[in-house]
C-alpha cells in the first residue's frame, strides 16, 4: 500500500456533495454593488434578458436595431459591474483629488451634453417632425468620442478601490454606449447604406471610433489583454496592408472608411453578435435557471455517487461533471472555476499531485465546450456561419466528444492503477439511489434535447428548457419563485456580458479579415501547401487555430480562426463540416496549450501549483484530442457520415487507438509498467489504430498484443 493510498485512507470523513458549486464567483475586477445602485443595475439586467426573451419568442426587433441594442445593453452593465483594474475589497475609498475632479468635470460634461444633443435629435424628429439643424449631429459625435476615450484613460489613470460603487468614469462610459447606440438607431437608413462607403464622413467616423473604443476596453476587463493585443494586430493590419509584402498587402482604406465599416453586419454587427444575441443570451440564461433551481449541484453530486469509489475517483467525477457542466458553460476557464473549487482539493486528498489535479480538471472543463447539445454555444455560432443544420452538428459532435473523455478517462485511470490510489469511501459519497430518485432534475437537459429533434427551433427549444428548469425546481427545496425567477433573470445577463463583450469584439477582426481579403489569400496559401502535403496543410491550419485561440473564450476563439483558417480548408476539397469541426477542436483546445492556457492557469489557481507547469500537465492530459480533428479527414465517419458499420468500427479502433496513447504517455499497460522500448511500441500502435484504416488497425493490434505478450513473458519469468 502506497502512501498516497493511506492518504486516501485518512481524507476526512465527512460528507461530500456539491453546494452552489455552479455559483459563478465574483472576478477580480468584478463589483458586489449596493445601495439603490445595485437595485437600478439588477432591474436593468433583468429587463435586459426579458426584452431578449421577448424579442426571441413573441415579437421580433429588426436585425440592426436589435444587435445595436444588444451590444450597448452589454456594455452599460459591463462597465457597471466590471472595473478596470482588480479591487481591493478591503481598501475604503478615496476621496477625489483635485486633478481628477478637474478631468472629471469636462468629460463628464462632454459624455452628457452629446447624451443631451441626441435626447433633442430624437424628441425633435418624433414629436415636432423636424429634423434638429445640421451642426449638432457633427457636435454630438466630436464630444463623444472625445468624452468617451478620456473617460476610458482616465479609468486606468485614477484606479478606483470602491467594491460598492461605480465611479465617475465608468458613468461617463455607460452614458457613451447609450448615445452610441441611440446616434446608430437615429440615423440607421443611412448607416445601412454609407457605413464602409466613400460616403461617409467624418461625423459616422467618431461615432463609430467610440464604439469600438468602447467595446475593446470591455473587452479587456473581461478577457484579459490576449484578445485586445490580437484585435490591435489585425487593426494595424488594416492600416499598414499597403506597406506589406506578398499575400499580406491590401491597398488601405481611409480611417473613416474602415471604422464605419466594421460596425455593420460585416464586423461588429455580423455573425458573432448575431450568435450572442440570440443563442448566447439565451442559453447563458439557461444556464442560470439551472443554478438559480441548483440543477448543477446535482449533476456534480450525481458525478460523485456514480465515479467517487471508482480508483482516483474524484478526478473520474472531475470528467464526468466538468463536461456536464461545460457544456453549458461559455468559458473554460469559468468551468475549472466552477467545478474545480470542489474537485481539485478532493483529487489532492486521494493522492494525486497539485499539478496533475489541476490539469485533469482544465482537462476536463476544456471537454465541456465540445458535449452536445449545446457545446459551449459553439455549435450555434458553427450553425450560423456554414448554414448547416444545428441537429446534424450536434448529431456529428456525439463520437469526437466521447473520444475526447475516454482519453481523458483513461489517463485519470491509468495515473491511478500506476500511483496505486483508491477513491473516496462510501459513507462521504452521495448515495446513488437517493440521486436515481432525483434523476427528474435532468430533464430540462432531455427537453431540450427532444425538442431539437422534434424539429422546434433552437430558440424555442431553449426557451422550453429554461422554462422547465424552473417548474423542476418546484420538486426540490429550492423552489423558484417570484424573487428566484428574477435573480436567474438578472444572473443571465451577468453571466453573458463576457461573452457579448468578446464577440463583439470577434467582430471587429472579422470585419478586419472581410475587408482586406486576408483570409482569401490564406486559403490560397493553404491550397499550395496541400499540393505538396495534405497532412502539411493540416498541421498548419491546426497551429494558426490554436494561436489564433489562445487566450480567447470559445465562442471568440472559434469565430476568428473559422473566419480565417475554415475557407482555406474548404479550398482544399475539405466538407465545410468537417473542416469547421477541425477548426473549432482546435479553437477550444487553445484553453490548454502552452504558454497562453486559461484553463491550466485557473486551475494552478486553485490547486496553488506553478501555470506553466500546471498548463503543460493540461496539454498532456488532453493530448489524445489534438489527434482527433486528424482523423474527421481520414475517418469522416467519426462525424456520423457513413454506414452504421463503418462508424462502429471507426469508434471502436479510435477508442483502443486512445487507450494505448494514454498508456504509452502513462507508462502503463493493461497491469503493468512500462519500459522505453514499449512505450514506443505502444504509441506507434496508438497512432495506427487512430488512423482508421483496415491495414493500419491490424498493426496497431499485433504492436498492442506483441507489447502485451512481452509483459506476460517478464512476468511469468519473475514467477518462476
Amino acid at each position: 500500500m502506497t502512501d498516497r493510498t493511506s492518504a486516501s485512507a485518512d481524507a476526512a470523513a465527512e460528507k461530500i456533495g456539491a453546494e452552489g458549486v455552479a455559483d459563478a464567483p465574483l472576478g477580480h475586477n468584478e463589483r458586489d454593488l449596493s445601495g439603490v445602485v445595485a437595485k437600478v443595475i439588477f432591474f436593468t439586467c433583468v429587463f435586459y434578458t426579458l426584452l431578449h426573451l421577448y424579442a426571441l419568442n413573441i415579437s421580433p426587433i429588426e436585425t440592426w436595431a436589435f444587435r445595436i441594442i444588444h451590444v450597448a445593453g452589454g456594455l452599460v452593465v459591463g462597465f457597471a459591474l466590471i472595473a478596470a483594474y482588480t479591487l481591493d475589497r478591503h481598501k475604503k475609498p478615496v476621496p477625489l483629488s483635485l486633478l481628477q475632479r478637474a478631468v472629471m468635470v469636462p468629460v463628464s460634461l462632454a459624455v452628457l451634453l452629446s447624451a443631451a444633443g441626441i435626447t433633442y435629435a430624437w424628441l425633435s424628429r418624433e414629436f415636432t417632425g423636424q429634423m434638429p439643424p445640421n451642426w449638432l449631429l457633427p457636435q454630438i459625435a466630436w464630444l463623444l468620442a472625445i468624452g468617451t476615450l478620456a473617460a476610458i484613460v482616465s479609468s486606468w489613470v485614477w484606479k478606483s478601490a470602491d467594491n460598492e460603487r461605480i465611479n465617475w468614469a465608468d458613468w461617463a462610459l455607460m452614458l457613451a454606449a447609450i448615445v452610441v447606440a441611440a446616434y446608430l438607431l437615429f440615423v440607421l437608413n443611412r448607416w445601412r447604406m454609407a457605413a464602409g462607403t466613400p460616403m461617409v464622413g467624418q461625423t459616422e467616423f467618431l461615432v463609430a471610433l467610440a464604439g469600438v473604443a468602447l467595446i475593446m476596453e470591455l473587452t479587456r476587463r473581461v478577457a484579459g489583454l490576449a484578445l485586445i493585443i490580437i484585435t490591435g494586430v489585425f487593426l494595424a493590419y488594416a492600416f499598414a496592408g499597403p506597406f506589406l509584402p506578398g499575400i499580406l498587402e491590401h491597398r488601405g482604406y481611409s480611417a473613416q472608411r474602415f471604422f464605419t465599416y466594421i460596425y455593420t453586419d460585416n464586423g461588429i454587427l455580423g455573425p458573432t453578435t448575431a450568435v450572442s444575441s440570440t443563442y448566447i443570451i439565451l442559453f447563458i440564461t439557461f444556464a442560470a435557471f439551472l443554478q438559480a433551481s441548483r440543477v448543477g449541484d446535482y449533476f456534480v453530486n450525481f458525478a460523485f455517487a456514480a465515479a467517487g469509489r471508482a480508483r482516483g475517483g474524484p478526478a473520474k467525477v472531475a470528467v464526468f461533471a466538468s463536461g456536464l457542466m461545460g457544456m453549458i458553460n461559455g468559458t473554460s476557464a469559468g468551468n475549472v472555476v466552477a467545478t474545480g473549487s470542489l474537485t481539485i482539493p478532493l483529487m489532492k486528498k486521494v493522492g494525486y499531485h497539485p499539478r496533475s489535479a489541476a490539469g485533469i480538471e482544465a482537462a476536463a472543463s476544456t471537454g465541456g465546450q465540445i458535449v452536445p447539445p449545446i457545446m459551449g454555444a459553439g455549435a450555434f455560432i458553427m450553425a450560423e456561419v456554414t448554414g448547416i443544420p444545428y441537429t446534424e452538428i450536434a448529431i456529428a459532435a456525439l463520437i469526437p466528444a466521447a473520444l475526447y473523455f475516454l482519453s481523458i478517462y483513461f489517463m485519470v485511470d491509468l495515473e491511478a492503477r500506476r500511483d496505486g490510489m483508491s477513491g473516496l469511501t462510501k459513507d462521504q459519497l452521495p448515495v446513488f439511489k437517493e440521486m436515481i430518485k432525483q434523476v427528474y432534475l435532468f430533464l430540462p437537459i432531455i427537453i431540450l434535447v427532444s425538442t431539437l429533434f422534434m424539429g422546434y427551433s433552437v430558440i424555442r427549444a431553449g426557451t422550453l428548457a429554461m422554462a422547465s428548469a424552473a417548474v423542476v425546481s418546484w420538486f426540490t427545496p429550492y423552489r423558484m419563485g417570484p424573487k428566484a425567477l428574477l435573480e436567474a433573470l438578472s444572473l443571465g445577463a451577468r453571466m453573458a456580458v463576457p461573452l457579448i463583450a468578446v464577440c463583439a469584439c470577434a467582430g471587429i477582426i472579422v470585419g478586419v479579415i472581410s475587408l482586406t481579403g486576408v483570409g482569401a489569400r490564406f486559403a490560397s496559401m493553404l491550397l499550395n501547401i496541400a499540393d505538396a502535403s495534405h497532412l502539411l496543410a493540416l498541421f498548419f491550419a491546426m497551429c494558426i487555430s490554436i494561436l489564433l485561440g489562445m487566450g480567447m473564450p470559445t465562442t471568440a476563439a472559434y469565430a476568428v480562426a473559422a473566419s480565417v483558417v475554415a475557407p482555406g480548408l474548404q479550398q482544399i476539397g475539405i466538407p465545410p463540416l468537417v473542416a469547421h469541426f477541425f477548426v473549432f477542436y482546435y479553437a477550444v483546445l487553445s484553453a490548454i496549450t502552452p504558454p497562453v492556457a486559461l484553463a491550466g492557469y485557473a486551475a494552478a489557481a486553485i490547486a496553488g501549483t506553478d501555470p506553466l507547469k500546471t498548463a503543460m500537465t493540461s496539454f498532456k492530459f488532453g493530448l489524445a484530442a489534438f489527434i482527433v480533428p486528424f482523423m474527421f479527414f481520414y475517418s469522416p465517419a467519426l462525424l456520423m457520415d457513413g454506414t452504421w458499420g463503418e462508424i462502429l468500427r471507426v469508434f471502436v479502433t479510435a477508442s483502443g487507438g486512445i487507450y494505448l496513447l494514454a498508456a504509452s504517455i502513462q507508462g502503463w499497460f493493461v497491469s503493468n509498467r512500462v519500459n522505453l522500448i514499449q512505450r514506443g511500441l505502444l504509441l506507434v500502435a496508438a497512432l495506427a489504430m487512430i488512423a482508421g484504416g483496415l491495414l493500419t488497425d491490424v498493426v496497431g493490434l499485433v504492436l498492442s498484443a506483441l507489447v502485451l505478450a512481452w509483459q506476460l513473458a517478464v512476468r511469468n519469468k519473475a514467477t518462476a
